[in-house]
């Protein structure tokens, strides 16, 4: 199938681009001895996935129970469920424990412990569990000097039903820096608040064999792993705008696009009307506190060409709109032109889709790949 013949609006996504954005992340863990775990919640599917090499695709992070259970439908079964846990979910995941997946929680609490304790001794299981530790104030997580880390490090090491495996942390304040030193400050920032914090624990007398860290700025821009054990990172299998805008890469390294048609012109406005409303790039507006604003979305032509200074600047739900007020020649785009629009964030745009158009030549789809969804 030819990309002009899609129907829009339709997600594409540039296999050979992914694979470069995949191997520039490998080669560097690589060069540090460390291993991926590789965040699933972007991807969403398991061709992407095994894009990477093998010894980086034997582990999976994940932000859902049922990207858990897709992934190691698929073969993967060291999956890490990186999101807090809470006792509504802990049947699922006794299901995958009995079916044999090593999954592993995290929590930061006694409360969670104590439930969580609860469930697995009454059901014979054993759970394994991280510890989050906050690094920047941006979510969740325990401060590595916070008196009560230790307190749920020992409650892990001396309960029934839980096996306590370490530490880890994510530096979502890295999505606020503006130029590299801050990048490679936030790096060692979020990798001392890892190390920090199992040292704690150790001196404790609790032992703590895992330290995970990861963003996909902080492990681009990082210069030293020491003490690390694994780096979860997601994003950097397709990039987006927002790392455009943090300078972690080029709009040219941008893997992933929403094709759009344009369905009809405002001439006394000056608006292109497109078929790729909030519904097909989400409403996310990442970009909006960065240098740099790209509104809902960078415009570029079928060929992923930027087209000027062109961005879709509103959406409803099921229409852009494309101002042209500014840029000469926009308006003389034919009804049913096909356009390309970047996103500001790969994660929530593609999750207004439910399968990859795979493109390995800008030309033909060679694929069609499936995206889980849901909880």
């Amino acid at each position: 199938m030819k990309i002009a013949e899609l129907e829009t609006p339709c997600l594409l996504l540039d296999k050979n681009k992914v694979q470069r954005n995949i191997d520039r992340m490998q080669n560097r863990l690589d060069k540090a001895g460390v291993i991926l775990r590789a965040h699933g919640k972007t991807a969403k599917n398991i061709d992407v996935v095994n894009m990477l090499a093998p010894k980086h695709r034997n582990s999976i992070t994940v932000s859902t129970l049922k990207e858990a259970e897709y992934y190691f439908e698929n073969g993967i079964t060291d999956i890490l469920y990186a999101v807090g846990i809470t006792p509504c979910k802990l049947n699922r995941i006794g299901q995958l424990l009995r079916q044999g997946a090593n999954l592993t929680i995290v929590l930061d609490s006694l409360e969670q412990v104590e439930l969580t304790n609860q469930y697995a001794a009454k059901n014979q299981l054993k759970i394994n569990a991280l510890i989050e530790i906050d690094c920047d104030g941006e979510r969740a997580g325990i401060e590595m000097d916070n008196p009560v880390l230790t307190d749920i490090g020992k409650a892990l090491a001396e309960s029934e039903g839980m096996v306590f495996k370490g530490v880890m942390t994510h530096a979502g304040g890295s999505y606020h820096c503006r130029s590299s030193e801050e990048l490679i400050q936030m790096a060692e920032q979020e990798r001392l608040a890892a190390i920090g914090a199992a040292e704690r624990l150790q001196q404790a007398g609790t032992s703590c064999d895992v330290i995970s860290v990861g963003s996909t700025p902080t492990a681009l821009f990082s210069e030293d792993f020491s003490g690390v054990t694994e780096v979860r990172a997601g994003v950097f299998m397709f990039f987006d705008l927002v790392m455009v805008g943090l300078g972690v890469c080029g709009l040219d390294e941008v893997g992933l696009s929403v094709m759009t048609s344009i369905i009809g012109k405002n001439q006394s406005k000056n608006w292109l009307l497109v078929d790729a409303g909030w519904m097909a790039l989400s409403r996310d507006r990442g970009t909006a506190a960065q240098a740099r604003d790209y509104a809902y979305g960078k415009v570029c032509n079928a060929n992923l060409s930027p087209l000027t200074d062109l961005v879709v600047d509103s959406t409803n739900q099921e229409h852009g709109i494309i101002d042209c007020s500014m840029t000469r020649g926009c308006m003389d785009f034919p009804i049913s032109t096909k356009l390309t629009i970047l996103p500001n964030h790969a994660c929530s745009t593609a999750a207004m889709h439910d399968r990859y158009y795979v493109t390995e030549d800008g030309n033909t789809i060679s694929h069609i790949w499936h995206r889980v969804s849901g909880w």
